[in-house]
């Protein structure tokens, strides 16, 4: 008796789902559809063989991505003296297999479940993916087919060039099997794969002064990342005789190369976005996707290369944004050599992270250090590098009567100021002394470590009070 099985489907005349089991077919371990025959396995035979055959074929040539043509077969049989069509599919290279109209999802992919054709899982789906395409994410066949390119063509021609399907296939933005790569999806106006950039008021997570999230070509994303941290990478001007020297909060090429690194080797199976954060005192790039396996950071810091994303890095080469691979750490921490605050590199087992420190903001630091330096040489005659310790968060000076007159009125300053309004902010003391963000973050720490001040609120709504159970006394 003849029954329908996982590789066996009965078709009593020519209906247009046939090409849904051939899919289903190819995806798995291929089958036989024999048209002529019901369901209950009854022989009825065709009319006409010729018109049946060129159906089929035509609607899979037509309907069905990638090309599939190759792995199917038409034979014609004569079963109990009667005509039947057998259409015989093999096991696909290129799968899944889909209905072109509908893409690479679970209503256009079809798998064989005992007897019947289904809609495939998304988990089916990627392993799928994952099983034809290798472990590379660049190399896999996109979800997607329905891209665009127009940004990733307009940098291409501004760089000179030439972006056309040769050149899509030479760098696997095409696939063998005539597919766009997910290295395509990443360069297309479609991609997912987003940077997120914030910037807050002084060195911690607490208070957002602006944030911006890019999304699209990653070509198009690294252009508008690099023009929004420059909007935030504030210059500072000294006077060397009568030279002003402008300088930069942070150098151009660290901030450049450190761009670069967070989308060249991010990890994109992952979801999660890049993170920029801009903060008074660092910029912090995170990206997901710690150090390829194999490689350990001592590699990395001395220029050992292990590239997640080859052909990626290969198309960045290509436009001359990066000049070769392993040197972007280097150039990082070469940008920072004439400071005493260094760059500092960070991995988990997901996820990779550097800081860049606001050369500017510890010059501030640097510089009120130096002028206590000097009123302890000329009240003392000397002074101990142990007195300002090596934190350069604020400072400190250990020895309680070593207090220069600058910086008692600039206290006493601070409590008749709070005394005077009840409460104050940042900056009140900013405005009322003449100094910069980092110096009143200084003396409002000293206060409140000193049980002078103490905190109320967060954020926006942070205050600082006298503390009623401290005497006050000129401090």
């Amino acid at each position: 008796m003849r029954v329908e099985n996982k590789t066996t489907e009965f078709k009593r005349e020519y209906v247009d789902d046939i090409k849904n089991t051939v899919i289903a077919f190819a995806n798995g371990d291929g089958g036989n559809i024999f048209i002529g025959i019901d369901d209950d396995g009854s022989v009825c035979g065709v009319s006409d063989i010729d018109d049946i055959m060129l159906r089929v074929a035509n609607a899979v040539r037509d309907s069905i991505r990638p090309d599939i043509t190759m792995f199917v077969e038409y034979k014609d049989e004569v079963i109990e003296d009667k005509p039947v069509v057998c259409v015989c599919v093999q096991r696909g290279t290129a799968r899944p297999y889909y209905v072109g109209s509908k893409g690479i999802r679970p209503e256009g992919v079809y798998v064989r479940q005992g007897a019947s054709t289904v809609p495939a899982s998304d988990a089916a789906i990627l392993a799928m993916i994952k099983e034809t395409g290798g472990d590379s994410y660049e190399m896999a066949r996109s979800l997607n087919q329905q891209l665009t390119f127009e940004k990733t063509a307009d940098y291409f021609a501004k760089k000179g060039v030439e972006l056309g399907e040769a050149q899509m296939r030479t760098l696997h933005m095409i696939g063998e099997d005539g597919m766009y790569t997910n290295l395509a999806f990443l360069l297309s106006e479609q991609s997912v794969h987003t940077i997120k950039l914030a910037v807050f008021d002084g060195v911690k997570k607490t208070v957002f002064r602006d944030r911006k999230e890019l999304s699209g070509s990653l070509l198009e994303q690294l252009e508008e990342a690099f023009s929004y941290i420059d909007r935030y990478n504030r210059t500072r001007s000294e006077f060397s005789g009568l030279e002003r020297v402008d300088m930069r909060d942070y150098p151009v090429e660290a901030v450049r190369e450190a761009l670069l690194n967070a989308i060249v080797h991010r990890d994109y199976s992952f979801s999660s976005s890049t993170l920029i954060s801009i903060f008074e005192d660092r910029i912090e790039f995170v990206t997901i996707g710690g150090l390829v396996k194999g490689i350990s950071l001592d590699d990395i810091e001395i220029g050992v290369s292990a590239l997640r994303n080859q052909n990626l890095a290969n198309i960045f080469y290509r436009l001359k944004l990066i000049e070769a691979y392993g040197t972007g750490i280097l150039k990082i921490n070469e940008c920072y050599d004439e400071y005493k605050e260094k760059p500092v590199i960070e991995t988990s087992s997901n996820a990779f992270k550097i800081t860049l420190p606001n050369t500017n903001f510890q010059k501030d630091i640097y510089s009120y250090e130096a002028g206590v330096a000097s009123v302890l040489r000329e009240s003392y005659g000397y002074y101990k590098r142990a007195d300002i310790p090596e934190n350069e968060e604020r400072l400190r000076i250990k020895k309680e009567e070593s207090y220069q007159p600058e910086k008692e009125e600039r206290i006493q300053a601070v409590i008749e100021l709070c005394q005077e309004k009840g409460y104050i902010i940042r900056k009140d003391i900013q405005d009322a002394l003449g100094i910069s963000q980092a110096s009143a973050i200084l003396v409002l720490r000293e206060l409140t470590d000193k049980g002078i001040l103490v905190k109320k609120g967060m954020a926006r709504n942070l205050r600082y009070y006298l503390n009623n159970n401290q005497q006050i006394e000129k401090y």
